[in-house]
């Protein structure tokens, strides 16, 4: 126990604080494009197929690769002076963020449906670069022994923002309309904005700053530094098509499952107000037990072992959809499926995010890291989409047995292929 609780002590490092609340931040826009988004086109009669496809607004979660050069480059000359490149345009973007999420919350799906797609991919775009400018700052902030660690703080902070954003909504929407709860969660984008005033700007190593510094400033050079050299980095790696391939797969059916639970549990007659209860019971409490634990259990047993088991888990989770598919409007099997989705969810998230951090070399830390994520994306988006034709050409549980199995590439990859040998260490140039 006292071991246990040494290493758990390890989350009030004030690094850590800082990233878990900008994770906070960047959770809150993913589910307004997401889960809520889908309650709110269910409510106005959307159809199923038209639901599942507005999956497609994330795309920019998995394009941000091609602007993170920029962010990795240049300092906006307007906030760059006073705040720094990673707090300076974590600013802008989240100014912007806030008056995105509020012309969304004005929108209605029955009369609107493209204006409000339009939006939807505005805050997609804005929310991809604001967890491009968060993720870069943690991995700059915090030293290779604190990625573990570092990754369970944020995707706690992640996930809890996704609470606020998806239960916190959907109370605030039952009792006073759709504006209200997008106008509040716009206002916790701000939680953000604090913290980047309050903290320093990461310093990156000498190695790296002394490198950047000796670069001959020609267009073409810079191009090729900036642009080219992350991915043919990243290319020189042992077996790193290997590790796109792992990472693509780990969360797929995750991704797949999690595109439909909300209308799985609106099609079991369950209200908004009795979803939003369980989950701010339940997930809550699941959010943290397992992104905590799972950052904790990275630090102690490695990446290799802490990505195969909670992969497994993960991948098992999703059989409790099956159950509440099967069990219909049973609030105790919601609880225990809405428990278990957040619960796996948060290990599996932990171990990969301190898995993407140690891949990242720091002389471009945000584009590889875009790039990275940006393929772990690929399920939540783009197969995510085809998840409501899916379910309804298989019926429920097909559909979430057929998730269950998804993962099993992934975790085939880890044992016979380990990707974790790809790594570098995360100060060198």
């Amino acid at each position: 126990m006292p071991a246990n609780a040494s290493a758990f002590r390890i989350y009030l490092d004030p690094r850590i604080l800082t990233v878990a609340a900008l994770g906070f931040a960047s959770g809150l826009p993913l589910a307004l494009t997401g889960a809520t988004l889908s309650a709110w086109l269910t409510s106005g009669g959307i159809d199923r197929a038209n639901v599942g496809f507005f999956a497609e607004v994330g795309t920019p979660y998995i394009l941000k690769f091609l602007w993170a050069p920029v962010l990795d480059h240049w300092i906006p000359a307007w906030m760059g002076a006073r705040l720094g490149r990673r707090r300076g345009w974590g600013i802008v973007i989240q100014a912007l963020l806030i008056l995105s999420i509020l012309a969304l919350g004005t929108c209605d799906p029955s009369v609107d449906l493209w204006r409000m797609a339009a939006l939807a991919v505005t805050v997609a775009f804005l929310s991809a670069s604001q967890d491009i400018v968060i993720d870069a700052y943690r991995i700059e902030i915090l030293p290779p022994e604190l990625q573990g660690p570092g990754s369970g703080a944020v995707q706690t902070g992640y996930r809890l923002g996704m609470l606020a954003a998806g239960a916190g909504a959907l109370i605030i929407a039952q009792d006073f309309g759709w504006f209200a709860a997008y106008a509040a969660m716009a206002a916790l984008v701000s939680v953000g904005m604090a913290v980047l005033i309050a903290r320093p700007e990461p310093q990156i190593s000498a190695d790296v700053r002394q490198e950047k510094k000796s670069r001959p400033h020609t267009l073409k050079t810079e191009l090729y530094q900036d642009v080219i050299q992350p991915f043919t980095d990243f290319m020189s790696r042992k077996g790193w098509l290997w590790v796109l391939i792992f990472i693509f797969t780990y969360k797929l059916g995750e991704a797949m499952a999690g595109a439909m639970a909300m209308r799985l549990y609106q099609e079991m007659q369950f209200s908004l107000k009795e979803i939003a209860a369980v989950s701010k019971l339940f997930g809550i409490a699941a959010t943290l037990a397992g992104t905590l634990l799972g950052g904790m259990m990275t630090y102690r047993i490695g990446e290799r072992r802490a990505l195969f088991y909670f992969g497994l888990a993960q991948s098992l989770g999703n059989l409790f959809y099956v159950l509440q598919a099967q069990s219909g409007h049973d609030v105790s099997i919601l609880a225990l499926c809405v428990f278990s989705e957040n619960f796996t969810g948060g290990l599996a998230a932990a171990a990969m995010g301190a898995f993407l951090a140690r891949l990242c070399n720091l002389s471009f830390t945000a584009t590889q890291f875009a790039l990275l994520s940006s393929v772990a994306g690929l399920g939540r988006t783009q197969f995510a989409a085809l998840s409501g034709l899916l379910s309804a050409q298989l019926g429920w549980a097909g559909f979430f047995l057929t998730t269950t199995v998804l993962t099993v590439p992934a975790l085939l990859i880890i044992l016979f292929k380990d990707p974790t040998a790809a790594e570098t260490s995360i100060h060198t140039t």
